[in-house]
């Protein structure tokens, strides 16, 4: 990545899971990264499949400016003056009742025909989506296997992602990035679509293809690879490192470009 490109970013946005994380820890190297990011201060900002209640408890325990959860079903932010967390779904809470029980009962379906599956064990307040397990807490499942339960799920008409992972099923056409463009216009007033050359995202799934496809200058940390030939866009730029060490890898060359 060009000099010129790192003194031109003025922000980070990035998934968490085998991206800021590794094997399930937010490592040491990732974390300081975190802290120096938010020293200087480029403002990094979490997209992550992970439940409404595990994002509000990371905006307390990270510094995070902002985050989006559920694959694009709900974003965070705590407010820099009263430090009360403000929150925006897609849906309202009687029609996300209403969707939690229809993808409840789609899951039992699924996990009874596929072998192996289980449901995601973040479920405190997981309110857009439903998560099944196919590489965190149960024997990786083999491709044939996550390709079933992708097609089952848009069967019963859910929009799906595959992270590295879970697989995930929503009502509606939100993902990632339409969910991170009205954030970023409300919380810090940043046209994204204007200003995407000045903000990058690092990711390492084929969920993160939309974020990868809109910024010009993404990067994927090494771990990516797997999933090369699965992917519909692929980013700029691959760190020699994979996970959270990829990720502290990029955030020194920003840190170096700033200096």
């Amino acid at each position: 990545m060009p000099l010129e490109v790192r003194r031109a970013l003025r922000g980070v946005l990035t998934d968490i899971d085998d991206t800021l994380t590794s094997a399930g820890i937010l490592g040491p190297p990732a974390r300081a990264a975190l802290d120096r990011l938010a020293e200087v201060p480029i403002p990094v900002v979490a997209i992550t499949g992970r439940p409404a209640g595990l994002c509000e408890q990371l905006l307390d325990q990270w510094p995070l400016a902002a985050i989006v959860g559920e694959n694009g079903g709900v974003w965070m932010r705590r407010d820099p003056a009263t430090r009360r967390i403000a929150q925006h779904y897609e849906h309202d809470a009687e029609e996300r009742a209403r969707q939690r029980a229809a993808l409840s009962a789609i899951a039992d379906r699924v996990l009874a025909a596929v072998p192996g599956a289980a449901l995601a064990i973040d479920r405190h307040r997981r309110e857009t989506d439903v998560a099944i397990d196919w590489a965190e807490n149960v024997a990786p499942l083999p491709r044939a296997a996550v390709d079933r339960i992708v097609a089952m799920l848009r069967a019963e008409g859910l929009s799906t992602a595959v992270s590295s992972i879970h697989i995930h099923g929503w009502y509606g056409e939100h993902d990632k990035l339409a969910t991170t463009r009205p954030l970023f216009a409300a919380a810090f007033g940043v046209d994204l679509g204007v200003e995407r050359a000045h903000y990058t995202y690092v990711g390492d799934a084929p969920n993160d293809a939309p974020m990868f496809a809109f910024f010009p200058y993404a990067v994927g940390v090494a771990n990516l690879r797997r999933f090369i030939d699965q992917l519909s866009a692929a980013p700029a730029y691959i760190t020699e490192r994979e996970a959270g060490e990829g990720f502290a890898e990029f955030a020194e060359l920003l840190l170096a470009a700033r200096r």
